[in-house]
């Protein structure tokens, strides 16, 4: 489903060399809830931004549903990542004149579509995170347990091979928090394909696997016992 294969990334900072990724070979099976932990600055965000087609490994391959990411132009990427891959934030990265159904078909309205067809899947997906009443509200208008839901709304109106999620619950209180992992597990129980960072293993236990980067390379990896 996912694969990468002896990826490296480097940054410079000025003439400094800083290798964030170190020869990472990794699979990731369709269906599965991979967790990613490990200490600010072990890589994380890197690997999560490469899956997600938002940065290019220095060296290596990865492909997503047997599509490759690596090698390829800025506009195949944007094409993946709007069509293929659903991005879950911990700032929500919704836009405040819209309202919720707007929000959530922005996917579809960057492809063209016209509001008027796509606003009734909109709705289709507000009803499964359980915001059917929330269709005409703004951003301003939610609470942040609400905007996170319209944010995974978003995420799944493409029907994405896999979702990303960045510490989706870093925003939110504890009790919010564990009403938006249910409704992850809802998703994973249903077959959506999930990789989720977080620095929180009562987070992280919400999945079936869990990799442990430390200084770029994995640590650790391990199936979750249930």
């Amino acid at each position: 489903m996912i694969k990468l294969s002896k990826i490296s990334k480097l940054y410079f900072h000025g003439a400094r060399e800083i290798t964030a990724l170190k020869d990472i070979s990794l699979d990731i099976r369709t269906g599965e809830f991979l967790a990613v932990m490990g200490a600010s600055g072990s890589g994380k965000s890197t690997l999560l931004n490469l899956i997600g087609g938002l940065d290019q490994p220095t060296s290596g391959k990865i492909f997503v549903d047997n599509i490759p990411l690596h090698g390829i132009s800025d506009d195949e990427l944007t094409l993946i990542r709007r069509r293929r891959i659903g991005f879950i934030f911990q700032f929500f990265n919704l836009l405040p004149i819209l309202t919720a159904a707007e929000n959530v078909a922005l996917p579809l309205l960057l492809e063209g579509a016209p509001f008027s067809r796509v606003k009734p899947q909109a709705e289709l997906y507000l009803q499964k995170v359980g915001l059917a009443d929330r269709v005409e509200h703004r951003p301003e208008q939610l609470s942040g347990g609400e905007m996170q839901r319209v944010a995974i709304a978003r995420a799944l109106i493409s029907k994405p091979a896999v979702l990303l999620a960045d510490e989706p619950t870093g925003n939110l209180d504890s009790v919010t928090s564990e009403d938006i992992f249910r409704l992850l597990t809802v998703l994973h129980q249903e077959g959506q394909t999930i990789v989720m960072v977080t620095h929180d293993s009562k987070a992280a236990a919400h999945g079936t696997r869990t990799i442990t980067l430390r200084d770029g390379s994995i640590a650790e990896d391990s199936a979750i016992k249930k």
